[in-house]
């Protein structure tokens, strides 16, 4: 009789010891899904000329933010939104904007040199005066009146895709 009580203690411990161990994990991977640390809200703030450069921002949020001349040179930028953002004269030399959203933004004079702009969103997107060169547009979303300006001033290869830069916008 006391072998099977010690038993059933001990099979109760494990149970026990097993929900609490399952509660944890649970609480942590909830928690990491619910509030990732990298996703930044900075919408509709003034922050002209700040330095983000070398930084992960990636999910980070910019919408209809003043960003005139600030430096994004070789952050990585997957994902993040800058919805009718002001990034005149912004610099993105080496920046990876994957899959950014940049739709509505202005983009005057910013610097995309070996910028890798792969499923980004550029349409009605002002680009007047920017510098391309390297820049990767493979699979971004850009106005056919747009290509066709980019084509114009297109030169290099990116150095982190190999891919030509008029390649990518399908100039002929």
């Amino acid at each position: 009789m006391k072998l099977l009580k010690n038993s059933q203690d001990l099979s109760l411990k494990n149970v026990i010891v097993n929900a609490i161990i399952i509660f944890l994990v649970n609480l942590f991977t909830i928690g990491s899904l619910i509030t990732p640390a990298w996703a930044i809200d900075y919408n509709k703030q003034t922050l002209t000329e700040e330095d983000f450069s070398h930084q992960d921002l990636t999910d980070a949020s910019f919408d209809h933010t003043n960003l005139v001349g600030c430096d994004f040179s070789y952050s990585n930028l997957l994902g993040v939104r800058f919805f009718g953002a002001n990034l005149r004269e912004a610099n993105f030399e080496g920046a990876n904007l994957k899959f950014a959203d940049l739709e509505t933004a202005r983009l005057s004079k910013a610097n995309l040199t070996n910028a890798v702009l792969s499923g980004a969103y550029l349409t009605n997107t002002l680009l007047d005066g920017v510098i391309i060169d390297g820049a990767d547009f493979s699979g971004a979303l850009i106005d056919r009146n747009d290509e066709k300006l980019l084509c114009k001033i297109a030169t290099g290869t990116n150095p982190t895709t190999g891919k030509d830069t008029k390649d990518t916008l399908f100039c002929f």
